[in-house]
């Protein structure tokens, strides 16, 4: 199993629109280990994105996702960073595919609805940022019926 953080971002918030988009990822089959409503402030945005520190659009970016509450979440799933980046689709939402959340309810590069961890290194320091508290893990019946155990063993 793999972990990702999610973040459905302060446009999904202020829309109305973060159940819809918590269902796709659990209509999908990735179970929830964490998950919080809670106020990014501008230290742990700054910690958040690092990595685009240098880069012109870091000002509006943390500006952005400190500006409304978001709604954080650990997902669990075989492959789970790949999974829900196929599921949010490409960043500039005008360009995402129609089925993916950007391509369904997304027409902005910035205003792009959601973030995930792009590789697992990504994902245990974003994880271990927002969650440090860390996560529950609990026994997902459902998962019996998401996996066909003969194939992933092949793999």
């Amino acid at each position: 199993m793999e972990r990702t953080l999610i973040l459905l971002k302060p446009d999904a918030v202020q829309r109305g629109i973060t159940g819809q988009l918590l269902t796709r990822f659990e209509q999908k089959g990735l179970q929830i280990v964490a998950m919080k409503l809670m106020q990014i402030t501008p230290e742990l945005a700054g910690k958040h994105y690092e990595a685009h520190k240098e880069r012109p659009f870091y000002p509006g970016l943390v500006k952005f996702m400190t500006s409304s509450p978001v709604v954080a979440l650990c997902l669990e799933g075989i492959d789970a960073i790949n999974v829900c980046r196929n599921l949010m689709g490409k960043t500039n939402a005008r360009e995402s595919a129609p089925g993916t959340i950007r391509g369904d309810f997304g027409m902005s590069r910035s205003y792009n609805l959601v973030h995930g961890s792009d590789s697992p290194e990504a994902a245990a320091r974003e994880i271990g940022l927002f969650f440090p508290e860390g996560v529950v893990k609990c026994n997902y019946s459902a998962v019996n019926w998401l996996y066909d155990p003969v194939e992933e063993l092949k793999k």
